[in-house]
C-alpha cells in the first residue's frame, strides 16, 4: 500500500488540553484543536490514551470524549467528538466519520484483554454518568459481535459486573443496546456467514436467558418493576423473542402497571406499542390478542381522568397505545366490527378529548388503514357497522379545524405572535384534510358534503344576522367547513348535483372577512372541473375571483391568482369569448401582484389564449405579449443593481409561460403563427442577453425561454435556428454558463437525423454547432478546476448523453472523443451529486457502445456497430486505467451515496468489456491506497474473488457478482476511513489538458 508519511505522536496532556480548548477556546484555536483531535482519533496509539483517560479522574468532557472515541474505534459508527459539549443524548452522535476496524489496529489475540478493560471501565462507571456508561455498553456490544469465540456473553457480563443496584443499570443498558448493534451488524466488517452465526449466538440462543433475567429483575423489588430501563430493555428484545414469551410472563403485569406510573409511563407505552406491532398478523397472534385485548380496553377509563387533569403526556401515551392496537388489529376489526367496536370507540374518544390538538395526529394512520379495508367489497358488513364512527369522526375533525380564539381577543394575530404554532396549525389542518378524505370514502361524498352544508347553514341561522362589514361573529365556525369542502375537492365527482349546487350558491354570498374570503376563493379554485361541467355557475364564481383582486390583502390576492389559474385552465373554452376582456384585466392587475402570483395569472390567461383559433394566435399573442415585452425593455433599461436585474429575470419567466402554453397545431410546411410572433421578439431577448451576460439569472431565463421555444414548436422553429445557434455559441463562449448547453441539448434532440421533415443540411449544421460548443467547454475545462464549474459540467454531460443517443456515428469516431473521455474522468473528482450523476450516466452510455447492447433505441447498421465497438475498446485500453482509478477513488472516498450505483455500474461495464485489463487496473488502484487503510490479506482476498467470479462468468450472475464484491469492498473502506484532509495522494486525478 502507499505510504502516507510518518506517524504523529500524541501525549495525554496534549489531548486533554485540546479537549479543553474545544470547550472554551477562540475560534482559530478550536479549529486547530479539532484537527488535532481528529488526527488523534485516527491514530493507533489512541487506544491506550483513551483507556487511560477513562481510568483517571479527568474532567467530564474529557472522559466523555474518551468514551466516544473508544466506541468509534471499536466499531464503525458516525461520531462527532465536539458535540460532547452539548452532552450527547445517550447514543446519538452525528457528524464526521471516525470508524476503525479492530482487525486493522488490534490483533485478534488481544481482543479478550480489550474486552476485560471495557468491563472494568463499565464497573467503574456503573453509577454514571449515564452517557459514558452507554458508550461503554455499545463498545462491549460491538466487541461481543466481533469476538467470534465469545459464546457465554450474558453470563460473563453479569458475573463480571456483580449484583449491586448500580451494576444492574449497566447490565440493562448492555442488554438494551445489544440487539440494536447486532441488527446494524452490516456496518461490522464480518462476512455474511460470520455475522449470521454471531446473530444466532447473541440473540436467538440468548433470548430465553435474557427473558428470565428480566423476569427475575422485575420481581426483585417494586422499584425494579417500574424502572424505565427495564421497559426499554423489553422493547429492544421484543424483536428477538416471541411476543408470547412476554405476554404470557409476569413482565406483562409490569408493563401495564408501568402505564400508570409517573416514572416510566412513556417507556411502558412504547414497550406496549412494540408488543402490539408484533401482533399484526391477527391469525397467527389470535391467542395473544385475546390476552391483550381486555387489558387494552381496561385502559380506556383513564382517558376521561387524564383529559380532565390536562395531563398531556399521559393522554399521549394512552392514545399511542390504543391507536397502535387498532392499527395492528385493523384486519380483525374489519372482520369482527362488533367485537372490536370498544377499541374503535376508544380511539375515537382520544380524538374527541384532545382539546389542545396534541394527540389526535396519532390516530390518523389508523383511520386511513381502517378505511383501506372498509372500502373493499368483502368488508362491506364492517363498513355498514362502522359508518357511524366515521360520521362522528368527521364532526370531531370539523371542530378541530377551527382557528383558535386568541386570549388577547385580537383578530389580526390569532396565535398571539407564535409563528411556530401558526405553522404547526396549518400543517395539522392539512393532515386533517387527508383524514376527511378517508371519512368521505367510507361515508360517501353526498353525506360528507351534507355535513359541510349543514355546518354553514347552522352558522347562517345563528350568526348571519349579526355580521357586518367590520365584524363577523364566530367566523371560525364558518371557515372550518369551507376548509373541509376544499379538502374534499379531489373526492367529488364533476357530475355531483345534489349538494354542490346548494353550496355553490352560498359560497359567493360569504360575509366580508379576510379568512372567509380566502377560504372561499380556495374552494372555488378547487372545484373548477365541476364548474366546467356546470357552466351556469361560472359567471358568479369567476366574478367573485376577479373582484377579489381589488382587496388590499396579499393573502387574498395570492389565493385569487391561484384560483384564476385553475378557472382559466379548466374552463378555458367557456372563457374563450372573453379573451380580450381578460387581457385588459391581466394588464391592469399584473403589476400589483407578487412574482409567483404573476406567473399563476399568466399561466391562466395563456391557457385561454391557447384554445383560440389558429388564425387568431398571432394577433392575440401580440395583444397579450407586446405589453410584456415593453415592460421587459423598461425594466432592463433601469436595471442598475441586482434587485433590478432579478426583476428582469423574473419578468422573462412570464414570456416563457406563453411560449410553453400557446402551441398552435399547423401542418408540415405551414407557417406557425406563434413562431412568427416570437421571431419579432427574438432580437429584443437577444439584446437583453447581450447586456446582461455577466448576470447568470438573466442568462438562465433567456435560455429557458429559447429552450421552451424549441420544445414547444419543435422543427417549426427552424426559421429562428441560425440566429439562436449564434447567440448560444457566443453566449457560452463569453459567459461559460451551462444554460447555453441546456438549449443546445434541446436543439440536438429536435433536429436529430431520425426526425421527419428535417433537412440533412440542417442536421449537419446542428452537429457542427454541437462540436463548437464542445470545443469551447473543453477549453474552459483546461483553465478551471471541476469544483469551479459543477453546473456547467452537469449540463455538458447531459448534452453529451443526447449526442450519444442521436449522433453516435458522428461523435464516437470524432477526434473529440478522447478529450471528452479524459474530461469525464477529471469530472469524477467532483463531490456534488448532479454533475457526478450526469458524468457517470454518460460514461455508462458510452461504454454500452463497446458491447452488443448500445444505448441507442434505433439500433445501428452492423458494420457501423462493429466499428464503434472497436473504437470504444481501443479508447478503454489506452485510458481505462484512469477511469478505474477515479471511479474507485470516488466510491471509496468522494462520491455522495446516490452515485454509488452508477459508479459500480461503470466498473461492471469495464469488467464485461475488458475483464483481464480491468482486473489488473483494480489491483493497481488498491496498491495506491494510503498505508494501513487496507491490509494485504484483504486486497489479495478481493482480487482472488474477482478472478474466481470472472472465471465462472458463464454462470448466471457470475460477472455481476464482481460488482457486488467491489461495492462491498468500497463500502467497507468508506466506513473505516476518513477522507484525508491533505488530498487523495496517489489517487489524485491528473489535471485535464486540451489543446484543440
Amino acid at each position: 500500500m502507499a505510504t502516507n508519511g510518518t506517524q504523529e505522536a500524541f501525549t495525554p496532556t496534549d489531548v486533554l488540553g485540546a479537549v479543553m480548548t474545544m470547550r472554551s477556546g477562540e475560534q482559530e484555536a478550536k479549529k486547530k484543536a479539532h484537527e488535532y483531535l481528529e488526527r488523534f482519533q485516527k491514530s493507533k496509539d489512541s487506544w491506550g490514551t483513551v483507556i487511560g483517560i477513562l481510568q483517571s479522574e479527568a474532567e467530564p468532557e474529557a472522559t466523555l470524549f474518551a468514551a466516544i472515541t473508544l466506541r468509534g474505534k471499536v466499531g464503525p459508527r458516525p461520531l462527532l467528538f465536539w458535540s460532547i459539549f452539548a452532552l450527547l443524548d445517550e447514543r446519538d452522535a452525528n457528524g464526521c466519520q471516525i470508524t476503525f476496524d479492530l482487525a486493522i489496529q488490534v490483533p485478534a489475540d488481544e481482543l479478550p484483554v480489550l474486552r476485560d478493560q471495557v468491563l472494568l471501565l463499565l464497573k467503574h462507571y456503573a453509577a454514571g454518568p449515564k452517557p459514558i456508561r452507554v458508550q461503554l455498553c455499545v463498545c462491549l456490544a460491538i466487541l461481543a459481535i466481533q469476538m467470534k469465540d465469545w459464546d457465554d456473553v450474558l453470563p460473563s457480563v453479569v458475573q463480571s459486573l456483580g449484583g449491586s443496584p448500580e451494576s444492574y443499570a449497566c447490565i440493562l443498558d448492555f442488554l438494551r443496546v445489544l440487539p440494536e448493534e447486532v441488527n446494524e451488524g452490516r456496518i461490522i466488517t464480518l462476512s455474511e456467514e460470520d455475522l449470521a452465526l454471531r446473530t444466532h449466538t447473541l440473540l436467538a440462543r440468548s433470548a430465553d436467558q435474557v427473558v428470565q433475567f428480566l423476569i427475575n429483575y422485575s420481581q426483585s423489588s417494586p422499584v425494579a418493576s417500574q424502572n424505565p430501563l427495564l421497559m426499554e430493555c423489553i422493547t429492544s428484545w421484543l424483536r428477538e423473542v416471541p411476543v408470547g414469551a412476554i405476554a404470557n410472563s409476569p413482565l406483562l403485569d409490569a408493563i401495564f402497571q408501568g402505564m400508570t406510573s409517573e416514572g416510566c409511563g412513556q417507556e411502558a407505552a412504547e414497550c406496549l406499542c412494540t408488543m402490539l406491532r408484533e401482533t399484526g398478523d391477527v391469525d397467527e397472534s389470535r391467542d395473544i390478542i385475546q390476552t391483550l385485548f381486555p387489558r387494552i380496553i381496561g385502559l380506556t377509563p383513564r382517558l376521561a381522568a387524564v383529559a380532565e387533569e390536562e395531563d398531556t403526556e399521559a393522554l399521549t401515551s394512552l392514545t399511542k397505545v390504543l391507536a397502535t392496537a387498532a392499527e395492528s388489529w385493523v384486519v380483525a376489526i374489519g372482520r369482527q366490527p362488533a367485537q372490536f367496536r370498544p377499541l374503535v370507540d376508544a380511539v375515537l374518544e382520544c380524538a374527541a378529548r384532545d382539546k389542545d390538538r396534541d394527540v389526535i395526529e396519532h390516530t390518523f394512520y389508523f383511520w386511513y388503514e381502517l378505511k383501506q379495508y372498509l372500502v373493499l367489497e368483502r368488508y362491506m358488513q364492517g363498513r355498514l357497522e362502522l359508518v357511524d364512527v366515521f360520521s362522528k369522526l368527521m364532526d370531531i375533525l370539523l371542530a378541530h379545524l377551527q382557528y383558535p380564539r386568541p386570549a388577547s381577543g385580537s383578530e389580526t394575530d390569532l396565535f398571539d405572535g407564535d409563528r411556530e404554532q401558526e405553522e404547526k396549525f396549518r400543517e395539522f389542518r392539512h393532515q386533517i384534510g387527508d383524514t376527511l378524505k378517508d371519512c368521505c370514502e367510507v361515508m360517501g361524498v353526498t353525506e360528507c358534503l351534507t355535513k359541510v352544508l349543514h355546518a354553514i347553514q347552522l352558522w347562517t341561522q345563528k350568526y348571519a344576522g349579526q355580521a357586518t362589514e367590520a365584524s363577523v361573529p364566530h367566523w371560525q365556525e364558518l371557515e372550518a367547513p369551507l376548509f373541509a369542502m376544499r379538502a374534499l375537492g379531489r373526492m367529488v365527482d364533476r357530475e355531483e348535483d345534489i349538494v354542490l349546487p346548494q353550496l355553490m350558491t352560498l359560497l359567493v354570498q360569504m360575509p366580508s372577512h379576510e379568512k372567509l374570503r380566502f377560504a372561499t376563493i380556495m374552494v372555488l379554485g378547487r372545484y373548477t372541473e365541476w364548474t366546467a361541467a356546470h357552466p351556469e355557475y361560472l359567471e358568479p364564481q369567476f366574478n367573485y375571483i376577479v373582484n377579489s383582486f381589488q382587496s388590499d390583502s396579499r393573502e387574498i390576492n395570492r389565493a385569487a391568482a391561484l384560483s384564476l389559474k385553475f378557472f382559466c385552465t379548466d374552463c378555458s373554452h367557456l372563457l374563450s369569448g372573453q379573451v380580450l376582456q381578460l387581457q385588459t384585466f391581466y394588464d391592469q392587475v399584473l403589476d400589483k401582484l407578487p412574482d409567483l402570483s404573476k406567473e399563476e395569472v399568466t399561466e391562466g390567461v395563456s391557457n385561454v389564449l391557447a384554445v383560440q383559433p389558429v388564425s387568431e394566435t398571432y394577433r392575440l399573442l401580440k395583444t397579450y405579449c407586446d405589453p410584456l415585452v415593453q415592460r421587459l425593455m423598461a425594466k432592463a433599461n433601469h436595471a442598475t443593481d441586482d434587485t433590478g436585474k432579478l426583476a428582469v429575470a423574473d419578468h422573462l419567466q412570464l414570456i416563457t409561460i406563453f411560449v410553453q402554453n400557446v402551441m398552435p397545431i399547423v401542418g408540415p410546411g405551414e407557417e406557425n403563427p406563434a413562431v412568427k410572433y416570437w421571431q419579432e421578439v427574438f432580437p429584443i431577448l437577444s439584446t437583453v442577453l447581450d447586456n446582461f451576460l455577466a448576470f447568470p439569472p438573466i442568462c438562465e431565463r433567456v435560455c429557458r425561454c429559447w429552450r421552451n421555444m424549441v420544445i414547444s414548436y419543435r422543427t417549426a422553429i427552424a426559421p429562428m435556428l441560425a440566429d439562436m445557434a449564434n447567440k448560444l455559441a457566443n453566449g457560452f463562449n463569453a459567459s461559460r454558463e451551462g444554460c447555453f448547453l441546456w438549449v443546445t441539448s434541446a436543439i440536438l434532440r429536435e433536429f436529430s437525423e431520425a426526425r421527419e421533415h428535417v433537412d440533412p443540411a440542417t442536421t449537419e449544421n446542428i452537429y457542427s454547432f454541437f462540436e463548437a460548443q464542445t470545443t469551447t467547454f473543453l477549453r474552459v475545462m483546461t483553465e478551471l478546476q471541476p469544483k469551479e464549474l459543477p453546473d456547467v459540467i452537469d449540463d455538458f454531460f447531459r448534452l453529451l448523453i443526447d449526442a450519444l443517443l442521436y449522433y453516435p456515428q458522428k461523435l464516437l469516431p470524432s477526434p473529440l472523443l478522447v478529450p471528452i473521455f479524459e474530461a469525464s474522468i477529471y469530472a469524477l473528482t467532483l463531490e456534488q451529486r448532479d454533475p457526478l450523476s450526469s458524468t457517470l450516466h454518460f460514461l455508462r452510455d458510452l461504454l454500452s457502445y463497446g458491447g452488443d447492447n448500445p444505448a441507442n433505441s434505433n439500433g445501428l447498421p452492423a458494420s457501423a456497430a462493429a466499428e464503434i465497438r472497436t473504437i470504444v475498446k481501443n479508447l478503454l485500453i489506452s485510458h481505462g486505467e484512469g477511469l478505474v482509478k477515479q471511479s474507485m477513488a470516488g466510491m471509496m472516498i468522494t462520491f455522495p451515496r446516490d452515485c454509488f450505483a452508477d459508479g459500480s455500474g461503470v466498473l461492471l461495464s469495464l469488467f464485461e468489456l475488458l475483464p483481464v485489463q480491468t482486473t489488473a487496473w483494480v489491483s493497481r488502484t488498491i496498491q495506491l491506497l494510503p498505508q494501513g487503510t487496507v491490509t494485504p490479506d484483504e486486497a489479495n482476498r478481493l482480487m482472488a474473488k474477482i478472478k474466481e467470479r470472472l472465471a465462472s462468468s458463464n454462470e448466471a450472475g457470475g460477472i455481476r457478482f464482481v460488482r457486488v464484491l467491489l461495492q462491498d469492498f468500497t463500502n467497507t473502506y468508506r466506513r473505516r476511513n476518513v477522507a484525508p484532509r491533505d488530498g487523495l495522494g496517489q489517487l489524485e486525478a491528473t489535471r485535464f489538458q486540451f489543446s484543440g
